[in-house]
């Protein structure tokens, strides 16, 4: 582990050092979200934050020897197209098929390079759910980045799991990747929590959606049965993919398109259903998601049985949360269209 320290320091030091750079520059040519209805800030914030998490995650990466380097190259290249369709997007704004592209094209590359899902014994299956999972977690960091430090934080958090996961079964491309994560959203954190210096953007959200979902396409545990193993990154990943299948469910049930923004994701029903203000509730949500990263350590060593018995509960309380945040939550989303895909 100790190896990997220099990584973190060092993606966490030049995203620290590139966030109030960006800040400045997004100041002085206007790259700035401006409020809405659909929004919390109340005053207009520098954007660009994705800019400099995609910096200090590719300075850490280029300064490790980290092999095979043809994979590298291909998480490489499809973090700088996601990355820039996320520029462009909080910039201009595209539609949202336009978006599901630039992902689609991300995705290729990635396949291309090497890294996909092994899943199954036919390419067509292990491709089109390589390509699911990739645009699935991309969207649900998009959906998830609606407070301050809450899409940073979580990302943080799971790739902190992601990191002890590649330690402990000798994986050292998921390591280093996970490592340079940790650094850069910790580094982004800093300048983003409550109340946000600077936002991240489609392209930071985007950017960490990427990353997390090639984490949990490369860990792998040898001589571990696959009926174990294939839930361990779906549950560190756990709070995402709720967020996001919560408002999907919640828009469609009130008539509203899901790429249409809106109040209605589980850190807003926690502060509307509970009370809770957004820093605790973005506090919250980040003990969630670590309670459900120490479940996946868990896993690691469960058997068979242990784990369908945990997976059981987990799926009781999925539907239950779900039910209940929806049942209690009485604000509509809001009718102000948002060009991200959330």
């Amino acid at each position: 582990m100790s190896k990997f320290i220099p990584i973190i320091l060092a993606s966490g030091l030049v995203s620290f050092i590139a966030t109030p750079l960006m800040r400045r520059l997004a100041q002085a040519i206007d790259f700035v979200d401006r409020p809405a209805s659909r929004k919390l800030h109340s005053n207009p914030v520098p954007m660009l934050g994705g800019v400099a998490i995609y910096v200090g995650l590719v300075a850490a990466v280029v300064m490790t020897d980290t092999r095979p380097y043809q994979e590298m190259m291909g998480v490489l290249g499809g973090a700088t197209v996601v990355t820039l369709f996320g520029l462009w997007d909080d910039r201009f704004e595209m539609k949202p098929l336009i978006k599901l592209a630039g992902q689609t094209i991300a995705a290729l590359i990635l396949i291309l390079s090497g890294v996909q899902v092994t899943i199954f014994s036919s390419q067509i299956l292990n491709v089109g759910l390589t390509w699911f999972w990739i645009l699935g977690i991309c969207n649900a960091i998009n959906f998830l980045d609606n407070m301050d430090g809450l899409a940073a934080g979580i990302a943080a958090v799971a790739s902190g799991f992601f990191l002890v996961l590649a330690v402990v079964e000798g994986l050292g491309l998921v390591a280093s990747l996970a490592a340079a994560m940790v650094g850069a959203c910790v580094g982004f954190l800093y300048h983003n929590f409550n109340p946000a210096r600077l936002f991240m953007g489609d392209a930071g959200s985007l950017l960490l959606g990427f990353v997390l979902a090639v984490l949990g396409i490369k860990l792998e545990f040898v001589g571990r049965p696959l009926d174990v193993t294939w839930m361990i990154p779906i549950i560190i990943l756990g709070l995402p993919i709720f967020d996001t299948t919560l408002v999907v469910i919640s828009r469609l049930r009130r008539g509203k398109p899901v790429y249409q923004g809106g109040k209605d994701h589980t850190s807003h029903r926690l502060v509307s259903v509970l009370g809770m203000d957004p820093s605790r509730s973005v506090m919250t949500l980040y003990l969630i998601a670590a309670v459900l990263g120490l479940v996946a350590l868990m896993l690691r060593d469960a058997t068979p049985f242990q784990a369908r018995l945990i997976l059981f509960i987990l799926a009781a309380l999925f539907v239950v949360s779900l039910v209940w945040l929806e049942a209690r939550f009485k604000g509509p989303a809001s009718p102000a269209t948002d060009a991200s895909v959330h």
